[in-house]
């Protein structure tokens, strides 16, 4: 078991009082955190007050190279990476290996827009008595960027945030989720290697009510990127006052299937989008729609391609799913499937747990006022409904309170283009599964799941202000 320190105040602080991180699929206790506090997060914010002069001295072409050294840093070391997630999280090694690999691009991603960053001339003269001014826009760091992060993309949701804010020029103060926080502390190394200076970044671990009040009332802190639980999201917000938010609450993913998609390509990416991850992904499958006339077909297909899912140990190669982040998770995630079978729905598939291990599920006839349909899972859990026409569909994948992204499976142009538009989500994703996403796009939601976008490109600009300058040229 490794006694890890977290980063604060440009130093390694072991504590005392330490949080153990486990092992989601075995239990096994894996290593200990320190166990922050609302006096470690009041340090830190001393000393990022002191780090965003330092991160806004930096020039591109510093701030460049520190992130694509980085990227190369976590390029060389993608499997000692992809063990650590795959250990403390919940994804197999397969799966952490991509997670892995998307965190180097990510930092590269930014290293580019770094780059990208600039301003743009001013027409005064657009307005009469002006001929004699000129000027531009730049863009200026915001100073401290406050960032937390889930458990369920332990380093790569961390690259998301961190990376903009150096790509930027801001000093950043990162709260890790609580039983995912070894990730979060590798990636910092990484960048402390990389050449980040160390009064830039803090990370500190700890629970986040215990360690994060600070953080969110500080005037200092300009921005809180934030991605977890609408309920959490609500608190946060509350107590943030006058700073940008940007916010990826979570989601209910609708995926529609019309009577001409393609059935077998429609079967194999709801399953892939339902089961990625243990179900464990803000852009998870969660409602199927099926147009009525080929639900059965559809069924069957589904039905066969989930039933060939291996679930269980993460570390072998062969392991589709592993399990969800707690005992306590996959009781509530049973609970759930429970009541709404209490309610008349029907198990076509699954429906059974062991330890923290939840089966592939898939659930019919669920009641439209059961939470299996209403609110967000994150477990292996989908739900199957269908429809009779267009119109019933686009209206009952809207009708719950999230929108983050939506999978639309069809063949007919016109469909998916009514589709994009009648859609109230982030994202739509025509003939594939809603839970596609490539690093470099906007990333967030609408409603309930969330405001703001993330995505390098998008973060960076949120991360940064544009400061307009005017000359006046004397004697033209």
């Amino acid at each position: 078991m490794k006694e890890q320190a977290m980063f604060l105040a440009g130093e390694w602080k072991h504590k005392s009082q330490v949080i153990e991180v486990d092992d989601p699929g075995t239990g096994e206790i894996i290593a200990t955190v320190p166990k922050g506090t609302s006096k470690d997060m009041e340090k830190a914010l001393s000393t990022a007050i002191e780090g965003k002069k330092v991160a806004a001295n930096l020039t591109t072409k510093q701030r460049m190279e520190i992130l694509v050294n980085a990227a190369k840093l976590v390029d060389d070391n993608v499997e000692e990476a992809a063990q650590l997630i795959a250990t403390e999280g919940i994804k197999t090694i397969n799966e952490a290996r991509s997670e892995a690999s998307r965190a180097a691009e990510t930092l590269r991603l930014a290293a580019e827009e770094a780059r990208r960053l600039r301003g743009e001339t001013i027409n005064f003269d657009q307005v009469s008595g002006n001929a004699d001014r000129h000027g531009y826009t730049f863009r200026f760091p915001l100073g401290i960027i406050g960032a937390i992060t889930p458990f369920n993309d332990p380093l790569n949701l961390v690259a998301h945030k961190i990376a903009p804010a150096i790509a930027g020029g801001n000093a950043v103060i990162l709260k890790p989720a609580t039983q995912t926080p070894l990730s979060a502390l590798w990636l910092t190394e990484k960048f402390l290697e990389a050449g980040l200076p160390a009064k830039v970044m803090s990370t500190i671990t700890g629970r986040g009510s215990e360690v994060t009040p600070p953080m969110l009332e500080s005037r200092e802190v300009r921005m809180l990127t934030f991605t977890g639980g609408l309920e959490a999201g609500e608190k946060i917000a509350k107590s943030a006052g006058l700073k940008k938010l940007s916010m990826e609450l979570g989601s209910n993913s609708p995926f529609l299937v019309f009577k001409d998609a393609n059935l077998e390509k429609a079967a194999e990416a709801a399953v892939d989008g339902a089961y990625g991850a243990g179900g464990q992904n803000c852009l998870s499958v969660q409602r199927i729609f099926v147009h009525k006339d080929v639900e059965q077909s559809f069924t069957d297909k589904f039905i066969q391609k989930a039933k060939q899912l291996v679930t269980g140990d993460k570390k072998r190669e062969d392991t589709d799913m592993g399990p969800v982040i707690s005992e306590k998770e996959a009781k509530s995630i049973m609970t759930n499937i429970e009541n709404a079978k209490e309610q008349g729905a029907e198990v076509l598939l699954g429906g059974t747990h062991k330890n923290s291990f939840v089966s592939p599920t898939l659930v019919s006839n669920v009641p439209k006022s059961s939470t299996l349909y209403e609110d967000e899972i994150f477990g292996p859990v989908a739900s199957l409904h269908t429809f009779s026409d267009y119109d019933e569909a686009i209206r009952s994948a809207n009708e719950v309170n999230f929108g983050l992204q939506a999978g639309v499976f069809t063949n007919h142009l016109q469909t998916a283009h009514k589709a994009a538009h009648d859609l109230h989500v982030g994202g739509v994703i025509i003939n594939d599964s809603s839970d596609f996403r490539v690093d470099a796009m906007p990333f967030g939601g609408v409603k309930g799941s969330g405001i703001n976008r993330e995505g390098v490109h998008n973060a960076i600009m949120d991360m940064t202000e544009p400061r307009v300058v005017s000359f006046k040229i004397e004697g033209q």
